[in-house]
């Protein structure tokens, strides 16, 4: 039976705890550990500390996201403090203690873990503790709720003096097993692993409990008449018809992917009377509003407003928070601190409808939400048992913009070129549309996999990395109401729209005398009218957002050659092609851009030749039809086969930062037909 080692026991126990929303919000908090271990140099024992990195989630830890530091250099450190004026100065000295290879950078928190006398300790973020600890008589609370077992720590920014505080706290509170940190969360530690993880959760069980039994039971206030939730279908589309337009908004500054929910939390807060109030106070935790932004944009109209009345009061809200964050930031500002980024909410808030969160991709914009949900437990928390209080702008200004979130901002790594862009592709659970989805969503985009089949979109959806990379949607092209329903759930999944790939086709290889008119209207509906519809749709979403946009229409080298045997298909690629230049002059006054593919002889991964037109032109030439790639690249001025992945590179290339300039364009992807060329 093998041992577990201090790191084990440690990353057990944080999984334990970060796999419960109750315990701390995602990536939120931090965890560790003390023990010994041989130093690698002398084979001497050496005190270590154990602890979660900068950055990482505990619920998801691993051994690779710790750090590992010398304690006794790690407390020596407290010899050279100079003062909190200068305390930031000590993460980097946080480096001069590590403890061999590899391992998590050290996080702001780690002096709070090394600095107070105890073998494990956690500090995290309930809903229940903060609550508390945003209370206006939070001391008092503390105290009520938890006698001298729990001890009050006045607010105070993370860092190496809230390390040295608590460590003073506990040195004269011995009965204590832990602290409510005020504004911020709190920490509870132990002898033992399983007694610091049990005190935690004493903590937040305990916390809990109060509230649940002496809070008020309307801590929101009154229902307000007119701003309870809509019927589910209702609100929904009244979601999908202004989450363009609120996505355009928080995009003002720089493009944003979004997330929508109407959880129950968050429809129960806006229907009730003390919303506004709350919700201009902001969030407190700092996890919180780093996240969310100081205060979210709340639409302060009734949950049955219309789409024009509310839209044109969004814009108008919009301004004014704009105007307020820079005011705000203008407050607080020093000359040494670091350039605004960016006025725009990252949370709206729609009265019967639900909330929109915004981030530079879909994790970040759905973590965004999550933790407003968290800051609503909170502040209802707060209201039932005094009133909610939240540290002051100054001081979220100056964790906002902190030197060191800076730096952890600017060692982000460079964005893709997708990267904030929602692209939807039809026809994309096979062939050529899974090859531009999956090249699109590697390219960092958003991707919503369209296809006829729901359950192959949603399998594609899943093997690009589930919904925070793609989804897959039923989309009957040819049927406008589906499509709809489709550019819908791309838009509730994402935000919006940027990137449009008209792929679904079929095709039926006969000659005029055999192909009949059914033949003639199916090829046509799926492929002329489909793309039309889908087009539109597009259009639709990506006028509301205002930041322009793709749309690429895979025609074929059928579009301008003419073949044998394939009158409806060919005729169907021609309408395309021209769609492309209709629409590429009537949509370019709103930075569309329109473009077309023409590929030919995708044999190897095309659900178009697998589905019978394979060996219907393996007939047509005379051939067998294992041999029909190896034939078409025999024609072809280059000799080289065309696969799906060469027209994706194609789609990715018209639609990524290096095509800025260029709509109305047809690509050849044909390896060369000479006949095809483009005159």
């Amino acid at each position: 039976m093998t041992v577990p080692t201090v790191a084990d026991e440690l990353i057990a126990r944080s999984n334990r705890l970060g796999s419960d929303p109750k315990n701390t919000n995602y990536a939120g908090g931090n965890t560790s550990a003390k023990g010994t271990a041989p130093d690698p140099v002398t084979g001497e024992d050496v005190e270590l500390l154990w602890v979660k990195g900068s950055g990482g989630d505990l619920g998801t830890l691993g051994t690779n996201g710790l750090a590992v530091l010398r304690l006794d250099r790690l407390r020596g450190l407290v010899d050279t403090y100079p003062g909190v004026e200068r305390e930031d100065e000590m993460v980097a000295a946080f480096d001069y203690c590590l403890h061999g290879r590899g391992g998590a950078a050290p996080s702001i928190d780690t002096a709070m873990h090394g600095l107070v006398d105890a073998p494990h300790i956690d500090h995290l973020h309930p809903d229940a503790g903060i609550a508390i600890a945003t209370a206006v008589d939070g001391e008092e609370l503390t105290a009520k709720i938890f006698g001298d077992k729990v001890v009050w720590v006045p607010w105070r920014r993370p860092g190496f003096q809230l390390g040295l505080d608590i460590s003073a706290i506990k040195e004269a509170n011995p009965q204590a097993i832990g602290c409510v940190l005020g504004g911020h969360g709190i920490s509870a530690w132990g002898d033992t692993s399983e007694e610091c993880e049990a005190r935690s959760l004493e903590i937040i069980d305990t916390a809990a409990a109060y509230i649940e039994k002496h809070g008020k039971p309307e801590p929101f206030g009154p229902a307000l008449d007119g701003y309870g939730a809509l019927p589910e279908a209702e609100r929904r589309t009244k979601a999908a018809a202004l989450a363009p337009v609120i996505r355009g908004l928080a995009s003002m500054d720089a493009p944003q992917i979004g997330h929508f929910t109407d959880a129950d939390v968050v429809l129960d807060f806006l229907a009730h009377s003390e919303h506004p109030r709350l919700a201009s106070l902001g969030t407190s935790c700092p996890d919180h509003f780093l996240r969310t932004k100081v205060k979210p944009m709340v639409l302060d109209l009734p949950a049955d407003a219309s789409i024009e009345d509310s839209i044109a009061r969004l814009k108008e809200l919009h301004e004014e928070y704009r105007k307020d964050y820079q005011a705000y930031y203008d407050a607080h500002a020093t000359a040494d601190s670091p350039a605004i980024r960016g006025a725009d909410p990252a949370i709206v808030l729609v009265p019967g409808v639900g909330m929109f969160s915004f981030g530079r991709n879909k994790q970040t914009a759905r973590v965004a939400g999550e933790f407003y949900i968290n800051a609503i437990n909170v502040m209802r928390g707060a209201e039932a048992l005094s009133t909610y209080t939240p540290i002051s702008d100054a001081e979220k200004f100056n964790i906002e913009y902190w030197a060191l979130e800076e730096a952890k901002l600017q060692r982000m790594p460079k964005p893709k070129s997708h990267a904030t862009r929602v692209a939807l592709v039809t026809g994309a659970a096979s062939g050529i549309g899974k090859a531009i989805a999956t090249r699109l969503a590697a390219e960092g985009a958003c991707v919503v996999i369209a296809d006829l089949d729901l359950e192959k979109a949603q399998e594609a959806a899943a093997e690009l990395g589930g919904p925070d990379v793609a989804v897959g949607v039923a989309a009957n092209v040819a049927d406008p109401a589906a499509v709809q329903a489709a550019m819908d759930e791309a838009v509730l999944a994402f935000g919006g729209v940027d990137l449009v790939v008209n792929n679904a086709g079929l095709s039926l290889s006969k000659p005029l005398l055999e192909t009949t008119e059914k033949d003639w209207d199916l090829q046509h509906n799926v492929m002329a009218k489909g793309s039309f519809l889908v087009s539109q749709a597009a259009a639709r979403v990506m006028i509301a957002q205002e930041m322009g946009g793709d749309i690429v229409y895979i025609a074929s080298k059928n579009s301008v050659f003419a073949g044998p045997n394939n009158i409806a298909y060919s005729a169907t690629k021609a309408d395309q092609a021209h769609q492309v230049r209709l629409l590429a002059v009537e949509l370019g006054e709103f930075g569309i851009k329109v473009n077309g593919i023409n590929p030919d002889g995708v044999v190897r991964g095309s659900g178009i030749f697998a589905g019978g037109w394979g060996a219907n032109r393996a007939k047509t030439y005379g051939i067998e039809e294992e041999k029909l790639g190896e034939f078409y690249a025999q024609r072809t001025i280059l000799k080289r086969e065309v696969l799906p992945e060469h027209v994706a590179n194609a789609a990715a290339m018209i639609t990524g930062p290096d095509m800025t300039h260029t709509t109305g364009l047809h690509i050849p992807v044909d390896a060369g037909v000479a006949a095809a060329f483009l005159r």
